[in-house]
């Protein structure tokens, strides 16, 4: 990510603009979009490395299961607001978030909003390692370009071993969230949470 931000996630305000006949095609619209997104971080035949340089929201961090080096910035924080929000995981989280950090964490943040600093998502096991804010871009930088120079097609064939005995249940996973998430999109209880968030922060 460049700037302050890793990603401040979707934008909400697509709940906002719009009129209620235009609501059910939105959220097919949404769900099928996200589908094909994930789709291609589960298929994705190279390593794939998330830098992440400050706060992640939403998409961006449930995404992060999916990569296979996350290394973030000291001043980098994981939140994943869904129920916040009247919303539920998407990313493939509600599988790999308990895989990779055991139900009771995974639970704290896709449940109860818990928000994550880099040291505890990295003690947690979604992060790989976190490096100070004032040299993170150089040391992680220094990495990458190490990383680049080793053989690709053994990184592709160690990755594929690695990932393809979990590539279909990703799939199912991944389709299950998101014909959960258009139900959730449609439902009053979404709708009522967006517009309770959006009254708060015109409050600051």
């Amino acid at each position: 990510g460049n700037g302050d931000y890793y990603s401040s996630g979707n934008d909400l305000n697509n709940f906002t603009n719009i009129q209620p006949s235009e609501m059910k095609k939105m959220a097919e619209d949404g769900a099928v979009l996200l589908k094909e997104f994930v789709g291609h971080f589960i298929d994705f035949p190279k390593p794939l490395i998330a830098v992440v340089n400050g706060p992640a929201v939403g998409i961006c961090v449930t995404v992060l299961g999916l990569c296979d080096i996350v290394y973030a910035s000291d001043r980098a924080t994981f939140h994943s607001p869904f129920s916040q929000l009247g919303q539920s995981p998407e990313g493939c989280s509600s599988y790999l978030f308990p895989k990779i950090m055991g139900l009771a964490k995974a639970n704290e943040m896709l449940l109860f909003n818990k928000k994550l600093t880099a040291a505890e998502a990295c003690a947690q096991g979604l992060v790989t390692e976190v490096f100070p804010d004032r040299t993170f871009q150089k040391e992680v930088w220094a990495r990458l370009e190490a990383y680049a120079s080793l053989p690709e097609n053994s990184l592709a064939v160690s990755k594929q071993l690695l990932r393809s005995i979990e590539k279909e249940k990703l799939h199912a996973v991944n389709s299950k969230e998101c014909e959960v998430l258009k139900e959730r999109w449609l439902s009053d209880e979404c709708i009522n949470a967006i517009v309770s968030f959006f009254q708060k922060k015109s409050k600051l």
